[in-house]
């Protein structure tokens, strides 16, 4: 792995860098949780059992995705379901509109 001098950065460069660690964060926790999954489904068919019959559940529960997210700590996001997060209300004290702070969705082909 590259060793970056961090004090070369410009701020906008950190910044980025700290929003794009956090999406490698998100993703690499997603994929190692699906890779989990897989894993413990195998280990109960194996066994002749659905995963589902072992934890007790019937299917999977829907998860919504966070629909804003923090200006400066990416990591902080919110679904705009229940109650508002302290950041999200000190961001639109501070001025912020809740359009300011939704996450960019790219659109996929």
């Amino acid at each position: 792995m590259a060793k970056i001098n961090y004090e070369k950065l410009t701020l906008d460069e950190l910044k980025q860098l700290e929003k794009d660690v956090a999406k490698a964060i998100q993703s690499f926790e997603a994929r190692r949780k699906k890779e989990a999954r897989a894993a413990a489904e195998a280990v109960a068919r194996k066994m002749g059992f659905s995963l589902d019959e072992l934890t007790g559940t019937k299917g999977r529960k829907s998860v919504s995705m966070p629909k804003y997210q923090h200006p400066e700590n990416p990591s902080l996001t919110w679904t705009g379901r229940g109650r508002k997060p302290k950041w999200f209300v000190e961001a639109l004290d501070s001025g912020k509109t809740a359009d300011e702070l939704l996450i960019a969705r790219t659109a996929k082909t």
